[in-house]
């Protein structure tokens, strides 16, 4: 049974949602009983010209915002079509790379040099990609969720180094927001001109001093302008988060980036009490001049 409609607005997914977009939400799914979740959230992505910088339907985000209002009980969604990619999705990559491969590579950066940058844009990059990140990363790998850059990083032999990954920005962070001098509101506004360092990785049997950093530096001076091709907006600044009892941080200070503090241990589901995941320090990179003044500004900036 759905919950009465309620008269108050409220905020899901980034929207003020009120009684009258419910009533829409309701309309569409009770008068299209044939149409499964991901016609639904194109249908309503284009009553509402919700699209992105590049003018795509946003039709993921609402998918999102229509599961949660489902959990809810304020809309009755559709049982879920799983195609047969999906059954495998998540499930680990083998990856069976041969021993030369494998093979220690250890010297000065320059012996390595010119290193290549290549973005993962094609279904063997993927898998090899999400691969590495599942056996080598110790947080693993599931996959990217919304707007997301994939690199990988080959030397001057096309020898594999390692893998970097971008995606959205976190929700909320006190500290980056003290920073940035952000209120609730300019925050929810802007927050898609930042992104997150959510994974790097130098494959364990790689031992080049300062490829890290260099790769960071490599990759900062092209994010925005591959954030812009692909999503039609510029990155402003990057962050990151480096867990304070594995890591010191140190390819991050090496190349630049500030520490700006630490998070408070505690989820996005978990906002009280004492410390439920690893304190992270905050470390902050602006990829333009004045970007606080345009993470700031009362309409969406572009460099």
């Amino acid at each position: 049974m759905l919950c009465p409609i309620m008269e108050t607005a409220f905020t899901i997914q980034g929207r003020l949602l009120t009684a009258d977009d419910l009533s829409v939400i309701r309309n569409i799914i009770t008068n299209n009983p044939s149409w499964h979740r991901t016609r639904i959230s194109q249908e309503l992505c284009q009553r509402w010209q919700w699209v992105n910088d590049k003018g795509i339907l946003k039709d993921i985000a609402a998918r999102s915002m229509l599961r949660k209002l489902d959990s809810m009980g304020l809309i009755e969604l559709p049982a879920p079509v799983r195609s047969a990619n999906n059954k495998f999705r998540n499930q680990p990559v083998v990856l069976e790379l041969p021993e030369q491969a494998r093979s220690l590579l250890e010297g000065t950066l320059s012996d390595f040099q010119p290193i290549r940058t290549q973005r993962v844009n094609n279904s063997d990059d993927t898998r090899l990609f999400r691969g590495l990140l599942q056996q080598h990363h110790y947080l693993g790998y599931t996959g990217p969720v919304g707007e997301n850059l994939q690199y990988l990083f080959y030397d001057r032999h096309d020898r594999l180094l390692a893998c970097m990954l971008f995606g959205a920005a976190a929700w909320q962070v006190a500290d980056r927001d003290r920073y940035i001098n952000w209120d609730e509101s300019t925050r929810k506004r802007n927050l898609s001109r930042i992104a997150n360092n959510m994974r790097f990785l130098i494959l364990p049997w790689v031992r080049i001093p300062h490829l890290a950093s260099h790769l960071l530096a490599v990759t900062r001076h092209r994010l925005s302008r591959d954030w812009q091709e692909k999503y039609g907006h510029p990155i402003l600044l990057v962050e990151t988060f480096v867990e304070q009892n594995r890591f010191a941080g140190t390819c991050y200070k090496a190349d630049n980036w500030q520490c700006v503090g630490k998070t408070r241990g505690r989820s996005r589901n978990h906002s009280n009490g004492d410390p439920m995941v690893p304190v992270k320090s905050v470390w902050l990179y602006p990829l333009c001049y004045r970007f606080r003044q345009k993470l700031t500004a009362q309409t969406e900036e572009t460099d």
